[in-house]
Parts: structure tokens; sequence; C-alpha cells
């Protein structure tokens, strides 16, 4: 297959994904989550149960947007995996070019409106949330794994940035800050390490 022809069908799996969570969302709002079945989510888009499981594990991911891998997605992290520069500046800037992808701030009204309709879908979402930090362990944990405590580096390293994502998302979301993300996260990063760097007195 062509690269051009390549590209068409990954744009095309990306607007087929976008419009089921879109419609996932409208429904969850309208309805309510109990209120529509997965078929009935599909026949609203046109495609079929198995085309939507090809996108989406469940109903609760495709309201939240948590589609399978996206291969641009997949392709960063293959290139984090084999990079051999600082490990948290690594993995900083995959942070960047996936928030750039993918944009959570864009989406953020309208998870509120379903978040506030139906608020037991949060544990879901925490769930969803949980198990991308174990993928991005395992991802981190490919960098060290001969590293003493390497498991225990990678929680921190994953822990930590993931502090630093909801601190920017806050001055995103919450203080209408113009900051682009990026500056965001790199400044909280410059802060964090000079507040944990050794200290310079003498002991």
């Amino acid at each position: 297959m062509s690269d051009s022809a390549d590209s068409l069908r990954e744009q095309r799996k990306r607007e087929t994904s976008r419009a089921l969570t879109d419609t996932a969302r409208r429904l969850t709002t309208e309805l309510g989550f109990a209120g529509f079945t997965i078929e009935e989510l599909c026949s609203e888009v046109g495609v079929s149960r198995r085309t939507f499981f090809n996108y989406f594990e469940s109903k609760e991911n495709a309201v939240f947007g948590f589609a399978t891998i996206d291969s641009r997605q997949e392709a960063l992290e293959e290139e984090f995996a084999t990079q051999h520069g600082d490990l948290l500046d690594d993995f900083i800037q995959l942070t960047i070019r996936r928030f750039d992808l993918f944009n959570p701030v864009e989406d953020a009204p309208a998870m509120f409106a379903v978040i506030e309709q139906e608020p037991r879908l949060l544990k879901a979402a925490f769930e969803q949330l949980a198990k991308n930090e174990r993928r991005d362990m395992s991802l981190v944990g490919r960098r060290i794994e001969d590293a003493p405590d390497a498991e225990l580096r990678a929680a921190v390293i994953v822990h930590t940035v993931g502090a630093l994502v909801r601190l920017s998302m806050d001055q995103l979301l919450h203080h209408q800050s113009t900051e682009p993300f990026a500056d965001l996260i790199t400044r909280r990063l410059d802060l964090a390490r000079s507040l944990y760097a050794p200290s310079q007195k003498d002991h």
C-alpha cells in the first residue's frame, strides 16, 4: 500500500473514532449512559458492532474517547523507547507530543457535560487512566530495565510527570491560561528539579 493510501486509511479511521465518541457523548447527555446500546450507537454512526470494538474496548471508553492506540501514538512511543537522552526530558517530550495529537483541552466542555450527566462514569475514567499509567511504566521500564529498582524508578517518573500534567491542565482549564501546554509543563518540570536538587550547603 502506498504512503498516501495508508495515510488516507489512517485519516478515515480517526474520523470514525471521532464520530463514535462525539455520538456517544451526545447520546449520554440526551438519554443517559444506560439509555442507549452499543448497537444503537453504531447505527447512528453507520458502522458495525465489530467495527466499534476495533476502536474501543467498551462503551465507557467510547464516551471518554479512550480509543485503542493510535498508530501515530505507537510511533511516538517506539521512538521514545529507543532514545538515549535524558530519560525525564524524553518522557516529557513524549507527553507533549501526545498532547499535541489529542489535545484534551478541546474535549473538556463535552467531558464536563457527560460527567455532570453521569457522575458514575468517573470510576471508569480513573480505571482507564490507571491503565494508561501502567502502560507508560512499562514503556519507561524498557529504557531502564537493567537499572536498580527499575520498576520503582519507572513508577516515580510516570507519577511525577502525571502530577505535572494535572497542574498544567488545571492552568489551561480553570485559569484560562494562554500559554502552550509545552511551556506550562516544562516550566513546572524545571521548578520541580530545582526544588529536589541536592542542597549546595555543606553537611
